[in-house]
């Protein structure tokens, strides 16, 4: 649900926040306030594309945020965790427009992306109305409608993951298939590749090992030279520093009963002493063990030689080299066996299509059935609200070949008036028609799964009297189970609203300001009165919106 939204330098607005309760939550004010630009920013929230014309004039970045409760959502918790983002049982949604092209989304205090963002929010909230990229305009969505309209989900998803298995197996024979016409060639090929990386004997870790090695016997000379000179200084040669540090140990060590400090400081000397003696055992086992081959260098070096030349034909590493190897050796035994292998995989294939088949002939036999239910729930629907000769049909138009979604394509069609050849939907329904229609659909197919919070614009567009009061009506009925926000021209829609919010537009030193404040009360009726009779407000439409509100029962 949506509990809050904040609304700065956006378009006309300057400063907004407004609480949204739960139920059926209405917007009203006059053409021009500013109520549309409050449904922009919401779909700003859904992902809209955010351009640097919304941003008030005057100011380097326009703010829209959104707070939604995610209580009753224990999958979309999860998901935020599972993205890296703070969990809970809210979610603050926070997108910042900037002249400078720098916009940024946030979710829960922390960077988002676009595709994030737009993956959350679908399914919180989806707008209806005119100016909207709406679910009916996009004829790809009209089998999922049915298909939850039908309770087809598991069936879906098990035909589904048919079809992927399916695509995966004939990709597999086209690549045999295409093998197959250079079998001998890529064989050859193969051949001699799994060859010669075969017999270098490569394993895991050679490379730098002989570059180790390499190193060592580079320097052979230089470290005997070293760790002789070392060991001459150390202890070997006379006046080595070994003997003298004795000498002075034991001079020290004669005074220390003259003077106890010389005792300490000798035995410092002593440990020095012992120390730099292991040193020079150290240095001279080191160079008893230096040998330098000239036949090893050689052999190291032709060792690397030949793995530079591997790594330039294969792959850059050792380690990647040999993954080559195994899957030459996978491909050559698909190859050596191309028969058996394409025989095994066409077997696989006929069986999965006929599975397929099988499953997709079920689902469609049941869209067919659902498909006409939901035309006539529909249809009759629509009678109440200024539809009451329309015609709603699926039309299903059978596939060459399986598709994604079924053996069908399906596309709603909508004949509004008597005597007309219903059309494709999205061909033909104003925007005021569309949102009347998602609003039959919501009524029709009340299981299906929705969104927690469903917006409504332009759903009175065309309507009015009896019409109105239906709408309202359901749209009332809607929120029972949703939360619903809708922005309406008719007295009788607002009438049924259980908040009910007023959107003025104000200029205050020569700018203008956009407003929303929710209505109690007197608040309430006078803005009903407003409604019913424009600037003229008497006694009789005050009693007139009292009469509506009281008729419809939420006050």
């Amino acid at each position: 649900m949506l509990t809050d939204l904040s609304i700065k330098n956006f378009a006309i607005i300057d400063r907004l926040h407004v609480n949204f309760g739960p139920g059926f939550n209405v917007l009203t004010g006059e053409t021009g306030a500013g109520k549309s630009i409050i449904i922009d920013a919401v779909g700003l929230l859904l992902g809209d594309r955010a351009r640097p014309d919304l941003i008030r004039t005057g100011e380097e970045e326009a703010v829209v945020e959104a707070l939604f409760d995610l209580s009753a959502l224990p999958e979309l918790r999860q998901e935020l965790v599972d993205g890296g983002f703070e969990g809970g049982d809210e979610l603050l949604v926070k997108r910042v427009i900037a002249r400078s092209g720098k916009n940024r989304i946030y979710l829960n205090g922390s960077l988002a992306r676009l595709t994030q963002l737009q993956s959350l929010t679908a399914r919180l909230v989806t707008i209806y109305g005119q100016h909207e990229h709406q679910s009916l305009q996009r004829t790809d969505t009209h089998l999922s409608l049915l298909d939850d309209f039908a309770v087809l989900g598991s069936e879906v998803d098990a035909y589904q993951r048919l079809y992927r298995e399916v695509q995966e197996i004939e990709g597999r024979i086209a690549q045999l298939s295409a093998a197959e016409r250079d079998r001998q060639q890529r064989l050859d090929l193969l051949s001699y590749q799994g060859q010669e990386i075969a017999a270098a004997n490569l394993r895991p870790g050679e490379e730098e090992e002989l570059t180790a090695e390499r190193l060592l016997l580079q320097n052979a000379g230089r470290l005997s030279l070293a760790t002789e000179e070392g060991y001459d200084v150390l202890y070997g040669a006379e006046e080595a520093v070994c003997g003298r540090l004795d000498a002075v140990a034991s001079s020290l060590e004669s005074l220390s009963t003259v003077a106890p400090l010389l005792g300490t400081l000798a035995e410092t000397v002593r440990n020095a002493l012992f120390s730099l003696e292991d040193v020079a055992t150290q240095l001279r086992d080191y160079a008893a063990r230096l040998f330098f081959d000239p036949e090893r260098q050689g052999a190291v070096e032709g060792r690397l030689a030949l793995l530079a030349t591997l790594k330039r034909k294969y792959a850059p590493t050792v380690e990647e080299i040999l993954a080559l190897q195994e899957r030459i050796d996978l491909e050559l035994e698909d190859l050596s066996d191309m028969e058996a292998t394409r025989e095994a995989a066409g077997k696989k294939l006929a069986e999965l299509r006929g599975r397929l088949l099988d499953c997709g002939g079920v689902i469609s036999s049941r869209r067919r059935e659902a498909g006409l239910r939901l035309g006539t729930a529909v249809a009759a629907e629509l009678k109440d609200l200024a539809m009451p000769k329309a015609l709603f049909q699926m039309h299903f138009f059978p596939l060459p070949e399986p598709g994604p979604q079924g053996l069908e394509r399906g596309e709603f069609y909508l004949a509004p008036n008597p005597g007309e050849e219903p059309k494709p939907l999205a061909w033909i329904a104003s925007g005021g028609e569309l949102s009347r229609i998602m609003l039959a659909l919501r009524r029709a197919a009340p299981d299906g799964e929705s969104p927690p919070c469903l917006v409504f614009d332009e759903v009175d567009a065309g309507i009015g009297g009896i019409a109105a009061t239906a709408v309202g009506e359901k749209l009332h009925k809607v929120a029972q189970e949703l939360q619903v926000l809708c922005v309406t021209h008719l007295p009788q829609v607002a009438a049924y609203a259980d908040s009910h919010y007023r959107v003025e537009k104000r200029e205050e030193g020569g700018r203008t300001f956009t407003a929303l404040s929710r209505l109690r009360g007197d608040e309430r009726v006078l803005e009903m009165a407003r409604m019913l009779g424009g600037a003229q407000i008497t006694e009789r439409t005050l009693d007139h919106a009292r009469e509506l509100i009281g008729l419809s029962g939420p006050g």
